[in-house]
């Protein structure tokens, strides 16, 4: 079953649309879950979650992209999770992967003055001028959260390779912010 069609069960309001949903995204998104969250019972749990939230918010909600949709919902969860369970502990990789990013992000000081939204689109817009390859990547790193040794292992190509990739990727992100006027 298609995207378009399990959309349309949705807003069917036909319960099939998540049994069809789990069918074609519940591997991917429990592997995301599981990257954030290192434990596959939460990871699980988060994936219910999302699947209550993808029913309740569509309709009114008609996503373009179904899986790009459930993954924001999935992370948001998982991220909600981390929080519960952790509460004053740190997770660790959720700390590498913004010790990675903290030299490209402005710090609190700029971020009152520039909106989550407006950053966030900034983010989309660098990211959309990749070349397919480094877009996968990125967002492989730092939107599913994967190890350097699965992009490695999932793109054919050394962790070395990767590593400096993702290196040059921070260092334009870093000088694109500042070419819009943020600076780090």
């Amino acid at each position: 079953m298609t995207e378009e069609e399990i959309v349309k069960l949705y807003w069917q309001r036909n319960q099939g649309a998540i049994a069809q949903t789990e069918a074609l995204y519940g591997e991917k998104l429990l592997h995301l879950a599981e990257n954030i969250l290192h434990n596959h019972q939460d990871a699980e749990e988060c994936i219910s979650d999302t699947y209550l939230k993808a029913w309740n918010a569509i309709p009114p909600k008609k996503p373009d992209n179904l899986f790009a949709y459930l993954a924001k919902i999935c992370r948001f969860a998982c991220f909600d999770r981390l929080d519960w369970n952790q509460a004053k502990k740190r997770n660790m990789t959720v700390i590498e992967l913004s010790a990675e990013l903290e030299a490209c992000i402005p710090d609190g000081a700029v971020q009152r003055r520039i909106t989550g939204q407006e950053i966030g689109a900034l983010l989309n817009s660098f990211v959309r001028q990749l070349p397919l390859a480094k877009r996968q990547m990125f967002l492989r790193r730092y939107w599913l959260g994967q190890s350097i040794e699965e992009i490695a292992e999932l793109m054919g190509c050394s962790q070395s390779k990767v590593k400096t990739g993702l290196h040059r990727m921070r260092k334009a992100l870093r000088s694109y912010l500042e070419e819009e006027g943020i600076s780090i």
